[in-house]
């Protein structure tokens, strides 16, 4: 059989067989996930956002050298940490990731603060990147507060130290062992000065681990360190070194809060969670400010309450008022002060701020009280 005759291609077959390559290659990048660019933060407290949901922080407290971290998509690396400090007193810093509030810095979109008779579970997940030229601990940091505070220091801090390198060790002084999560802790206890704080260190490198952080909260209630009533205001990860340090890294990261009745697992949010809000303002050339009262309209209390809600396009917050509002520009947070964290049925809590804008002005398009959305 005589093979066919190849038939060269026409120009126009030529384009139409490239727009339908272009077409395949454009709906293969549209379909694939965003990923964020590595951002470098040097300056002493700088912070960016990962995910949408999680802040990095440099967090440079305790050293007047140098330290740069790059925030990845999943987490962070110390890309410069000079100097050295005494072994036995604090460390440089704390660069770490966290979800929930720092300072007034709350990860977008957190349900923290949260009372701890009201979380269900608060499953977390870390890979670290560790290194051995440098003196550090690996700690997990999880703060806990007689009222939802979202500035300063929480009363208490729970240390997880999933390793350390060099002759550092936990305030205070060992009281003893304990298993939490399946693993064995030993146990320290003791007070910087400003808030208590009870370590459970790792009696070998744990490099990675899926776990419930609500499990160290109960263990720490248990030994009389905090009360249900009180309230998780943040979960972080990160290092603490006293040593050079560049090259440790959180590979990855997360942290979820499931509020509803520890004793069913199953519910996952607040009951009976209803509610509305009204906005008022006042507008002038390049700047407002904005009233905002949100009312409970369901059946339960709601404390302590969260407001979530967008800032448009050219807005930023410059001062607040009954709440604390962050960040001041794009998805934004309003949380209570200790006076004002409870909303019984019926009733409504109101806060404000000042902002300035670009533009023309508009008004938020919706709003969401603990994850429920507002009418």
């Amino acid at each position: 059989m005589r093979p066919l005759p190849h038939r060269p291609r026409t120009a126009r077959g030529l384009i139409g067989a490239l727009l339908t390559a272009l077409a395949t290659v454009a709906a293969l990048v549209a379909a694939a996930p965003a990923v964020q660019a590595d951002t470098l933060i040097c300056d002493q407290f700088g912070s960016t956002t990962i995910q949408g949901r999680y802040v990095v922080q440099n967090n440079r407290w305790g050293t007047s050298a140098p330290q740069c971290v790059t925030a990845t998509d999943t987490g962070f690396r110390l890309t410069q940490a000079d100097g050295s400090v005494p072994t036995n007193g604090a460390p440089k810093s704390y660069p770490s990731v966290f979800n929930g509030c720092h300072y007034t810095n709350c990860s977008p979109g957190t349900n923290l603060p949260a009372r701890l008779s009201g979380i269900s579970g608060a499953p977390s997940s870390i890979s670290y990147g560790y290194v051995g030229d440098a003196v550090y601990n690996a700690s997990y940091d999880i703060w806990l507060d007689p009222t939802p505070k979202t500035d300063g220091v929480s009363q208490t801090e729970i240390m997880i130290w999933f390793n350390k390198v060099g002759p550092v060790q936990p305030i205070g002084s060992q009281v003893g062992t304990t298993t939490v999560g399946g693993r064995s802790w030993q146990v320290w206890t003791g007070s910087n000065g400003t808030n208590d704080v009870i370590s459970f260190v790792a009696p070998s490198a744990i490099p990675s681990w899926s776990f419930d952080v609500m499990d160290f909260v109960r263990e720490t209630v248990r030994r009389g360190m905090a009360q249900n009533s009180w309230y998780l205001t943040s979960v972080q990860a990160g290092f603490e070194p006293w040593q050079n340090g560049a090259g440790l890294a959180v590979n990855s990261f997360s942290s979820a809060v499931n509020l509803g009745d520890p004793g069913d697992p199953g519910n996952p949010g607040d009951p009976a969670t209803a509610c509305k809000v009204t906005y008022a303002t006042n507008v002038w050339s390049g700047g407002f400010t904005a009233d905002v009262t949100v009312t409970n309209t369901g059946s339960a209390p709601v404390d302590p309450w969260k407001l979530a809600f967008t800032l448009p396009s050219g807005q930023r917050i410059t001062n607040a008022w009954n709440a604390g509002v962050t960040p001041s520009t794009g998805a934004v947070t309003a949380t209570p002060l200790a006076h004002n964290a409870r909303i019984a049925p019926g009733s409504g809590q109101t806060f404000g701020f000042q902002g300035t804008y670009s533009g023309s002005f508009s008004r938020p398009a919706g709003f969401s009280l603990n994850g429920t959305a507002c009418s």
